[in-house]
């Protein structure tokens, strides 16, 4: 087991990660070590803080205060309303959690939501999302984004690309790299030493021999049956609209989908309140909630916390994993 702590960056100031982030640590905070990164005078009024200026001071569980790395952000936020001025310290803040994670001196680094248009505005942030900032600042390793809950993890293989889009962006290489990334992943970041993975078809009925579309048999059952032969275990591909009911999950560790809603709709729909967003691939832990910066209802305290609380659950659970 690891102690290390977990450090959270705060994400977009205007929208509720700062709020889920001090409940996060309030429900956990006597379980396991926390330090979030970013602007005090950002977190909820009446949080209890303690500032410190390195993460060894974080010996264990603080119950009683949140320990806080302290970036004076140069302004006060306006719940609701993003600031780029804000937008460098946004992306320090994950950097610096970063450097943390990979470092070693944090067991994993769990980011809050940000506002694209805010860092572009504020930053020329160049990047589709979390995922593909946290690859770069990796060094650009191939990284994959998977959803996950207590009962079904799912990656999709193509990610915010219109749906007119996938057919040409799906290609063998892109499939045999995702299902080489989520192999690895699952044997270590979730301990399961022979994972399997359910694989759907891009078409309705995976396509139903080529009658109702022809990428199932130009090239996504040749790439499964080659990295059959290279040892992982794969099935499919699948229909999807029968992939995902309770009995279905029971044969599979993880399902990897062909777009974005195919992968996103089952698990939003299963537990929606829980997902976590994981990056698989990187050379430290990283998780997030699966939910965004929720501007209209930010600042007025009714921010459920339930998905920022499992992704903390989940980032410690697999830095374990990781260690073991």
């Amino acid at each position: 087991m690891t102690t290390r702590p977990i450090v959270i960056s705060c994400g977009e100031p205007a929208g509720i990660g700062p709020e889920v982030a001090a409940k996060a640590w309030a429900a956990l905070g006597r379980d396991m070590p926390l330090a979030w990164i970013g602007d005090p005078a950002h977190l909820p009024e009446g949080t209890p803080v303690r500032v410190i200026t390195d993460l060894s001071e974080v010996v264990g569980p603080c119950a009683d205060a949140l320990p806080v790395l302290a970036r004076d952000f140069g302004s006060p936020r306006t719940p609701g309303r993003a600031n780029p001025a804000h937008a460098k310290g946004v992306l320090n803040a994950i950097a610096e959690g970063v450097t943390l994670a990979a470092s070693g001196q944090a067991d994993a680094i769990c980011t809050a939501p940000i506002h694209k248009a805010a860092l572009i505005d504020g930053a020329d942030f160049a990047y589709p999302g979390h995922t593909e900032f946290l690859s770069a600042l990796a060094g650009d390793v191939p990284v994959v984004m998977m959803l996950a809950c207590d009962s079904l993890r799912v990656v999709p293989a193509t990610i915010h690309i219109p749906l007119r889009a996938v057919p040409a962006a799906l290609t063998p290489d892109l499939l045999r790299g995702v299902i080489t990334v989520t192999h690895s992943g699952l044997i270590r970041d979730f301990g399961i030493a022979d994972p399997v993975i359910a694989v759907a078809g891009l078409n309705p009925h995976a396509g139903e021999d080529g009658k109702i579309g022809t990428e199932e048999l130009d090239f996504i059952t040749a790439v499964l049956d080659e990295m059959r032969a290279d040892g992982i275990k794969l099935t499919g591909p699948l229909p999807a609209d029968t992939m995902f009911h309770a009995a279905a999950r029971k044969h599979y560790d993880a399902a990897l989908c062909m777009y974005h809603d195919q992968a996103l709709i089952p698990i939003k729909t299963i537990d929606f309140a829980g997902g976590v967003n994981v990056t698989l691939g990187l050379p430290f832990v990283r998780t997030s909630p699966d939910h965004g910066t929720a501007f209209d209802i930010a600042g007025k305290g009714v921010a459920d916390p339930t998905s920022m609380i499992a992704a903390l659950q989940m980032a410690r659970s697999m830095a374990y994993a990781r260690a073991i």
